[in-house]
């Protein structure tokens, strides 16, 4: 069956149905009286500009091991989340449950309010923003979207930006290769 013609739900247990489980420790409570009013995409490769492998994983499990890149030396310590990550065939791992706070965000703002990982959902896609993303990815991404929609209410559709977008300066992703126009028009 094609990618985005899985029949996902969000169960009772805010976990995507269909995907691979891989707790994070890295989450918490939302503050009180918040709600999911925010869809954020990031990408994510490591090593950057690599895919497949453990390593995001890793880095989001606390377990990356610092000597097995160069540039994992400096993330190593990181304690960082997201949601779910979206890999380049498309499959999905989900690391936080979406009632949760993931800490994806880091310092940000949308429309106004500081602190998007207090009413947002962060998903990864595997990927950087030298090249383009796969098309299952796309598709995953708008199936994943539509079960967002459907738990949470509070979702609404022009409330979804990319990461660069919440936080201009520090972060560049999903990146110039991301077709925000082919991922809208499979919703």
């Amino acid at each position: 069956m094609p990618v985005f013609e899985r029949p996902w739900q969000i169960d009772s247990t805010h976990r995507l149905t269909g995907a691979r489980w891989h707790a994070s420790p890295n989450h918490d409570e939302r503050p009180d009286g918040c709600t999911i009013d925010l869809l954020v995409i990031h990408a994510i490769s490591l090593p950057p500009e690599q895919f497949g492998g453990p390593w995001i994983d890793a880095l989001f499990t606390n377990t990356l091991d610092a000597g097995a890149h160069p540039y994992f030396a400096g993330i190593a310590t990181l304690t960082v989340s997201a949601h779910c990550c979206i890999r380049r065939d498309g499959s999905v791992t989900q690391y936080v449950p979406f009632d949760r706070r993931a800490w994806h965000a880091g310092a940000s703002q949308w429309r106004g309010r500081n602190r998007a990982n207090d009413f947002s959902v962060g998903i990864e896609l595997e990927g950087s923003d030298t090249q383009p993303f796969e098309p299952a990815q796309y598709e995953t991404l708008a199936a994943l979207t539509h079960a967002l929609w459907a738990r949470y209410p509070t979702l609404a559709p022009d409330a979804i930006a990319g990461h660069s977008e919440i936080a201009p300066g520090r972060k560049t992703d999903p990146g110039p290769h991301f077709d925000w126009a082919g991922y809208r028009a499979r919703l």
